[in-house]
């Protein structure tokens, strides 16, 4: 029952962020650009004045989702960021390649997700398939028998890494985009604050997601500890 209402409360913060997001993302691209760029115009100008000249920019199909592709070397744009020249296209853009310098410059923490994610690929193959069954046998056992469960903890915990390595790479890619902006005039001060307006949302969904898996690993080791202390 607590484990569900867990995931209900966590569901529901992330919806509602969500929405503040995609209202926020619908009222700023209302307001066009004093410069009239486009979104990926911003990006390749970044992209140069970054010393960045091996990445290309391009549209995909979506709404929102955009993001950087280390291996094949694109800042992948939606549509509405690419075309339109709007305060939340400008921080989208610019956050996008806020990642590729990060990946020039050879940033720590993605360099450690980077090491993460075959891990998490793999694991995230059995993670629920372990806790549930890990649950079953657990349970029906009287707590005596805990190894399935066990194993199901520590790949779910390595998602739980994921997304708290996660943060700060997305608070610093947003970093970088907004003293990009700011530093070269690419926005007005009215401007600046609606995309970092913008870019704080974007981050909440990121830290919902955290704390969400974050909540559920504890309330698993929890049970696992009350059972074994019983």
């Amino acid at each position: 029952m607590i484990y569900y209402l867990i995931v209900g409360i966590t569901f529901t913060i992330s919806i509602i962020v969500s929405k503040i997001l995609k209202d926020k993302f619908q009222i700023y691209s209302e307001c066009k650009l004093q410069n009239n760029m486009s979104g990926k115009e911003i990006a390749e100008k970044m992209l140069s004045d970054c010393g960045i000249y091996d990445v290309e920019v391009i549209s995909i199909e979506g709404f929102l989702t955009d993001y950087y592709d280390p291996i094949n070397k694109t800042v992948n744009l939606s549509e509405k960021v690419y075309y339109e020249n709007t305060a939340a296209s400008a921080s989208v853009a610019a956050h996008e390649c806020g990642h590729a310098l990060q990946h020039k410059h050879g940033y720590n923490m993605l360099k450690l997700r980077n090491y993460l994610i075959p891990f998490l690929n793999f694991s995230s193959r059995f993670t629920s398939l372990l806790i549930i069954s890990g649950l079953t046998v657990f349970y029906s056992s009287g707590g005596k028998s805990s190894i399935l469960l066990k194993m199901g903890l520590c790949f779910f915990f390595l998602a739980v890494l994921f997304s708290f390595v996660t943060l700060p790479i997305e608070f610093d890619a947003s970093k970088r985009a907004l003293n990009w902006l700011k530093e070269k005039n690419i926005v007005s001060y009215q401007e600046y604050d609606q995309a970092k307006d913008s870019l704080k949302w974007a981050s909440m969904t990121y830290i919902i997601s955290a704390m969400g898996s974050l909540v559920q690993f504890i309330y698993f080791l929890s049970v696992l500890n009350r059972k074994e202390e019983d």
